[in-house]
């Protein structure tokens, strides 16, 4: 069953009623970000029921030691996992000194809202403490986006039914542990407390990266809206700072408690100064005030919204999936910081470390590209050219040679750290994954440029460590790649992935052809690239060899390119044969029934037609679309929307509006059965695209010409979206009986609309 409970709205996300059972979802799915910093949606008053605490920082990790049954020579050390951060929007809370405590108190008119269009977090309700008192609460919340170290919260209390005494302690604990830990290990060691007039902060490092963290809290109080100064008591603890302070309140009075937060770091100032930046930062938020800093919060999403939003009309669950996923994307990563990146997770939970995937070139880069400037993804790329060395150490911990590099499949730093032998060793496909990235964001920016200073070194050394993975089959005459794992991962230790052979063909040859490129147009760059890598022109010919004769698996009666060496000697049962009860397979079946089952996880073959569909024919891609979307289970986040963009592009849009909504509303409506673990960040860029190159058709090729083909799902009445396309900032229109596209910008485009040339002047509009 999936969860409901989520009220239909275009521009919030809205739960109506509290549910125990529903907590660790709402913490996901209400969580607040904003690209450098984040918080899952913990409540700020104490909360004995079951809660998954979590506050994170961009960029502060913790290498958790590997935990295996079986060693294996190449395995990576350790697991980075993103740290969960001390808590500083805890407030406890005393009704006449009991304990305020959702889980022992009556909630009535319960009500949480997540505005997205304006980037704040919401609660209101009514509760009766077991003395019989009532109060009604109202609590807004933010993390800023103009002050990105800062957070702020107000949280009001009315007494409805009593006079008396109500006591706030707010606090910041950093005694905060990891969910996910290997060996139920603290990360943190705390340094120092400071305390002061309603404020003060903690610092802390983390153990063996020594990251050094400073959190501080500032605090105002009013009384119907009148500043309060009751007289402050100190609680020092060896984790945590909490400061008391008791306000009487007559029936009817309203009391509220601002509460502003910071995280400084040492990734951006010296270890010294981090406790005066961080008191400063809470000191200069106080002083602008909760409602200036709103103000600060709705523009800067105004701005945000202007380039990203896509509007939907007739169709209020796809419109609201869509925005929540184009806010969370936002919310994750903002481009500013090329030592950042998007963890699948986010800011939301702590499953997968919080580290770096190959989702990011693959799924994440289109978004950024389109909705932002050139150099938000541009930042995006040089991460991974800034961990080029890091990838050829791992190439070479696996017994790879001459600047060969292997990309990590999870990594904070490069280094890779993800301990499953059958990920670590064998999904090598994402190496691939980083050339497309680069070559996805070259057609679409016209940059080549960056290909000259940093994209073609990478490029190199993964054409080395294909040419080398490669090795040449006597018995099929052609170069075979064995032992792999796809993006199927209900496949391992197979032969001949099709979608890995294709990638490594693919990388070969787009590594040569941009090679000739430098060789003919930047002389003197071209003669620094082959100094600082090593490369010889005859190495050259040697990759193009392995290029030129790939084998792929390929059935002659069904006419269709096999996932792997062996694929029908498998029992094909498609997937709407399979009993209910058996789903999700991950959940419900052992790995070696999985492994022995003709079931897909995601797109793999199809992933492959996705990413080059120039080079398929329609039949071809309908062909394969009709043998492989049947026995597909899509178990992975990934897997949904790749499926919708295919199939618009095939003329099923049926099809494409049903694995539109399930890319759109997996979390919203918990397909996966796992939202209480954290959003699927990455996956979100699946769901614009799904929209954008699903049924907007936009397409940017090779040549750098833009191209639209929109189609609408009969379901909605209208929809829209804009892109920022070198510059020039095009909405697009597409009704049940119109095609629109508007150029907002001051030079003319030329661009194809079903194969049609198009020149739209500037600022003006054109019908189709």
């Amino acid at each position: 069953m999936n969860k409901n409970y989520i009220v239909p709205n275009e521009w919030s996300i809205i739960e109506n009623d509290f549910d125990a059972e529903n907590v660790e979802a709402s913490e996901s799915l209400f969580s607040i970000g904003n690209g450098a910093l984040g918080q899952r949606a913990n409540f700020e008053e104490d909360y004995s029921g079951k809660t998954f605490q979590g506050s994170y920082i961009g960029g502060i990790y913790y290498p958790d030691k590997t935990r295996v049954g079986w060693w294996k020579n190449g395995y990576p050390e350790y697991f980075a996992k993103v740290l969960n951060a001390p808590n500083w929007i805890g407030i406890h809370i005393k009704i006449n000194e009991v304990i305020f405590d959702l889980n022992t108190c009556k909630i009535s008119d319960f009500k949480r809202e997540l505005n997205m269009k304006e980037g704040w977090l919401s609660r209101s309700f009514n509760a009766e403490l077991p003395n019989g008192n009532k109060i009604e609460v109202f609590a807004k919340r933010f993390i800023s986006i103009e002050f990105n170290e800062v957070g702020a919260i107000e949280y009001k209390i009315k007494a409805i039914n009593f006079s008396g005494e109500i006591t706030f302690s707010p606090y910041v604990d950093a005694g905060i542990m990891n969910e996910d830990t290997n060996y139920d290990e603290f990360f943190w060691e705390i340094l120092e407390v400071v305390e002061g007039e309603n404020s003060g902060c903690i610092l802390s490092k983390t153990l063996k990266t020594e990251f050094h963290v400073s959190t501080a809290m500032q605090i105002a109080l009013t009384l119907n809206n009148e500043e309060i100064f009751p007289v402050q008591q100190t609680i020092v603890e060896d984790k945590k700072l909490t400061y008391s302070y008791a306000v009487d309140v007559k029936e009817g009075d309203v009391t509220t408690i601002f509460k502003f937060g910071s995280y400084t770091t040492s990734l951006n100032y010296k270890i010294e100064e981090l406790n005066s930046a961080s008191l400063s930062n809470v000191q200069n938020a106080k002083e602008l005030g909760f409602e200036k800093l709103l103000d600060f919060q709705i523009k800067s999403w105004q701005k945000i919204w202007k380039t990203a939003d896509i509007v939907i009309e007739g169709d209020i669950e796809a419109q609201q999936g869509i925005r929540f996923n184009i806010f969370q994307l936002n919310q994750t990563y903002m481009g500013t910081d090329a030592r950042l990146n998007i963890g699948p997770k986010g800011f939301t939970g702590e499953k997968y470390g919080g580290s770096t995937y190959w989702d990011t070139e693959a799924y994440c880069i289109p978004f950024y590209m389109a909705t932002k400037d050139a150099s938000v993804a541009k930042n995006l790329l040089l991460y991974r050219y800034n961990q080029l060395n890091k990838a050829i150490e791992n190439a070479e911990k696996l017994g790879f040679k001459n600047g060969a590099a292997l990309y990590p499949m999870v990594t904070m730093n490069g280094e890779e750290c993800h301990n499953e032998w059958e990920i670590t060793f064998e999904e090598i496909h994402r190496n691939g994954a980083m050339v497309y990235g680069i070559y996805n964001y070259v057609n679409f920016t016209q940059d080549f440029d960056y290909v000259v200073t940093n994209g073609l070194e990478v490029m190199i050394a993964i054409a080395r460590f294909w040419h080398q993975r490669a090795n040449w089959s006597d018995a099929k005459k052609q170069f075979v790649i064995l032992g792999v794992t796809g993006p199927n991962e209900y496949e391992n230790n197979i032969n001949n992935n099709f979608y890995t052979n294709y990638l490594a063909k693919w990388c070969i040859e787009y590594t040569v052809d941009c090679l000739n490129k430098v060789q003919h147009n930047f002389t003197e760059d071209f003669d620094r690239i082959l100094d600082k890598t090593n490369l010889t022109i005859e190495e050259t010919y040697n990759w193009l060899k392995v290029a030129d004769n790939m084998y792929f698996p390929f059935n002659k009666e069904k006419q269709v390119f096999l996932q792997q060496d062996g694929f029908l000697d498998k029992e094909i049962i498609p997937v709407e044969k399979l009993d209910k009860s058996q789903r999700p397979i991950n959940q419900k079946w052992s790995w070696d029934r999985i492994l022995r089952s003709c079931y897909i996880k995601q797109a793999d073959v199809l992933q492959g037609m996705y990413l080059f569909e120039d080079r398929f024919s329609k039949e071809e891609v309908e062909r394969h679309f009709d043998f492989y979307e049947p026995l597909t289970v899509h178990e992975s986040s990934l897997s949904p929307c790749v499926h919708s963009i295919l199939a618009a592009s095939i003329d099923r849009m049926p099809k494409a509006y049903e694995q539109y909504l399930r890319t759109a509303r997996l979390d919203l409506d918990d397909y996966n059965h796992e939202v209480h673990e954290g959003c699927h960040i990455t996956s979100m860029a699946g769901t614009w695209m799904s929209v954008v190159q699903g049924f907007g058709g936009m397409r940017v090729w090779e040549n750098g010409l833009l191209s639209f083909n929109p189609q609408i799902p009969k379901e909605w009445k209208s929809y829209s979206f804009t892109i920022n396309f070198r510059g020039s900032i095009i909405k697009v229109y597409k009704s049940q009986n119109e095609c629109k596209f508007i150029n907002e910008s001051d030079k003319e485009i030329k661009m194809f609309v079903d194969k049609k040339e198009v020149l739209i002047p500037a600022n003006q509009l054109i019908i189709l």
